[in-house]
């Protein structure tokens, strides 16, 4: 009996044995950098010489990768040398990550070994900043207020670090100024600030240059124009392009004579801009059975039979009005 457990006990060990011994292998671990956009073939490294592997066995051991998320990208020579196997584009693989981080695995056999190589791809200055449109247009009254803020749409910069887009810049103006706010790693974004307020019947609108800049040396940049429209507000009232009107009319002029032309002026736009004529408050029923007012020409004409014994002077108060939401309106006498 104690026989039967020795000599299991020996089988046990020879098992435990021969499996250590089978699974007995070298491994190591490399490291490479590189920067992006290398030519097809250029060098990372050499890994037979960095492990001291003969390269006259290399091919009878069978070198090569087995396995990595991106070996595809690189190959090995018969020497033992790691070779990039097209040009690597890092925003590609890695699509703006901290850091460029590939991994692959080597493998030689007889006796097996494994070796992990990690390889970093380093960032450079490729791009330019780019803005989703080349032109933006914003409408803005002319009622805003000093202090206004606008946020822009931000560039985007497919490199990372230094080399992303790390101010802006905003072409000279009277009305506006740039304030930049900072997300991050979500980036920075600008913002329009409205220094001065606008006058649409000065400027109707301003055309400013946003330019995006990264942090390369040399710098890259990238650009967008800035369209800004500027909505009226009701803020002019109509004037008279005279200061008084005075006419000679004959006692018999028969009904529907012409006595004047009126005409006033709106620098405000649309509604608040469009002028109608009418008599002015002050005039009694007595002098609107006389006298009729064209209300969109500004027509005087005559309505009633004049008498000169009765009366041989009329003043008229006329009032020009615009059709703004709170109508503005402004009166002239004529005479």
């Amino acid at each position: 009996m104690a026989r039967r457990c020795i000599a299991a006990l020996e089988h046990l060990l020879i098992f435990i044995v021969t499996l250590d011994f089978t699974f007995n292998f070298t491994s190591a671990q490399l490291r490479y950098s590189l920067p992006e956009e290398l030519t097809t073939g250029a060098v990372v490294g050499n890994i037979a010489k960095d492990l001291g592997l003969e390269s006259s066995v290399l091919i009878d051991r069978g070198f090569r990768i087995v396995s990595g998320s991106k070996d595809s990208l690189f190959h090995l020579s018969d020497n033992g040398v790691l070779h990039i196997s097209r040009k690597i584009d890092r925003e590609e693989v890695c699509d703006q990550t901290a850091s460029c981080i590939i991994n692959i695995k080597t493998v030689l056999e007889n006796p097996l070994e494994v070796h992990y190589v990690t390889i970093e791809v380093l960032d450079v200055n490729d791009h330019s900043p780019t803005f989703p449109e080349n032109e933006t247009h914003l409408e803005i009254s002319e009622s805003a207020l000093s202090g206004a803020r606008f946020q822009l749409q931000d560039a985007r910069d497919p490199d990372s670090g230094l080399f992303s887009v790390q101010q802006y810049k905003l072409s000279q103006n009277d009305h506006f100024r740039l304030e930049i706010k900072d997300r991050g790693q979500d980036g920075k974004i600008p913002v329009l600030f409205l220094h001065k307020s606008l006058d649409r019947e000065v400027a109707r609108s301003h055309r400013l240059l946003l330019t995006a800049v990264d942090g390369g040396k040399p710098p890259k940049s990238g650009t967008m124009g800035i369209v800004i429209n500027v909505l009226d507000v009701n803020d002019n009232m109509p004037v008279f392009t005279r200061e008084s009107y005075t006419v000679e009319l004959n006692e018999n002029s028969p009904v529907g004579t012409t006595v004047i032309q009126v005409n006033a002026t709106d620098k405000d736009e649309g509604l608040n801009g469009e002028v109608v004529y009418s008599f002015g408050n002050n005039v009694n029923n007595k002098l609107r059975k006389l006298f009729e007012i064209d209300a969109i020409k500004g027509v005087i004409t005559v309505k009633g039979l004049l008498d000169y014994e009765a009366k041989d002077r009329y003043e008229i108060d006329i009032k020009a009005s615009d059709k703004g939401p709170v109508p503005l309106s402004t009166e002239k006498v004529s005479s």
